[in-house]
């Protein structure tokens, strides 16, 4: 009696600590804002929380925890994508139809950095491990900023004469001056800050989107106009195509879940939103629920609920917690969703 009553006592401890653990998960505090680079149509309005206002382009801002969507700063015409500095969150810098500009006041208010010859830049990025390097994809090519943005170079050597059209950047979390582009010749490597680069990848049209695994670091995937899906297992030296990934039509931008190996989803305006359950090795579509004709500009996951996001072409941004199985209007209506951008809160 005295041995099953121990038992019993220990199991109801066990039990007690797996309730707590789970309800302390539960109630975590969301630790992410989010910034969306966007534009609307004059005529919509901004659905998040319902504020009516007439919407403008630009970036609009989600603090961590609330639903409403608010235009953040002046009307930024064809913003591509922003980058938040990880020490100061009201340095962030943005890619736009002038060029790259940076804020120091977050987003109220802007200041060209780039010059006359570095104009409607495709992409952005910082070095996580040296913030004070900024990079910067542009139709003729790439440059980069070691001082915040206060001058600028060409970077370039071992880059095509023709085909260097940069459309999308990400620099590898583990290694500062390691970074990948995508242009319309294939996927380029520098693993010294961009002095040299080598093609690891050759296409004959555009590379969409590169991105790294946040659980594995050698683990990349990659999106393009029409040689489909690419995964890396390597650290990004060899590619082979995910063969169970449509590749006709274009593929506009991949996103891993930030908890869940196994979790990840593609965009697509002709074939709509795609997932895989099992790290990448086969992928099913996941429109239903998601208004015709699926033609979804940009997909992400939320690092703090898990909640997968489609962004609709001038319809809306959906969010479904099931992997889109099945999908709720999230808001933003009318609106073009070119980025997604989670920022951690300090801690």
């Amino acid at each position: 009696m005295k041995l099953r009553s121990i038992l019993q006592r220990t199991a109801w401890c066990a039990l007690c600590v797996v309730v707590l653990d789970a309800a302390g998960a539960a109630s975590a505090p969301p630790r992410h804002d989010l910034y969306l680079a966007a534009s609307i149509n004059s005529s919509s309005r901004v659905m998040g929380g319902g504020s009516g206002l007439t919407a403008l382009d630009g970036i609009y801002f989600r603090a961590a925890g609330t639903s409403e969507f608010r235009h953040v700063g002046i009307n930024l015409p064809l913003l591509i994508t922003v980058a938040v500095d990880p020490r100061d969150s009201q340095q962030i810098y943005a890619a736009g139809l002038s060029g790259v500009m940076r804020s120091r006041d977050g987003g109220q208010t802007w200041r060209i950095v780039t010059g006359w010859a570095e104009t409607e830049p495709k992409s952005l990025a910082l070095d996580p491990l040296q913030p004070d390097f900024v990079y910067s994809g542009l139709p003729d090519g790439f440059v980069l900023s070691r001082d915040q943005g206060q001058t600028w170079q060409r970077a370039e050597s071992g880059l095509p004469e023709r085909g260097k059209y940069t459309q999308c950047l990400q620099v590898d979390r583990t290694t500062s001056g390691r970074i990948f582009i995508g242009c319309e010749s294939g996927i380029y490597l520098t693993e010294d800050g961009a002095q040299n680069w080598r093609r690891v990848l050759e296409t004959t049209d555009t590379v969409n989107d590169i991105q790294q695994s946040p659980h594995d670091a050698a683990h990349w995937v990659a999106v393009s106009q029409s040689a489909g899906a690419l995964e890396s297992r390597d650290g990004g030296r060899t590619w082979q195509r995910l063969t169970d990934v449509p590749h006709e039509h274009a593929l506009y931008n991949v996103a891993f879940h930030a908890t869940q190996p196994s979790h990840l989803a593609i965009a697509s305006w002709t074939y709509g939103l795609w997932v895989s359950e099992d790290g990448g090795r086969t992928w099913v579509e996941r429109n239903a629920g998601l208004p015709l004709p699926h033609r979804v500009w940009r997909t992400a996951f939320d690092p703090d609920t898990g909640a997968l996001y489609a962004a609709v072409f001038e319809n809306a941004i959906f969010s479904s917690v099931d992997l889109g199985r099945n999908w709720t209007k999230l808001g933003m209506e009318g609106s073009v969703v070119r980025s997604f951008v989670f920022v951690p809160r300090p801690r």
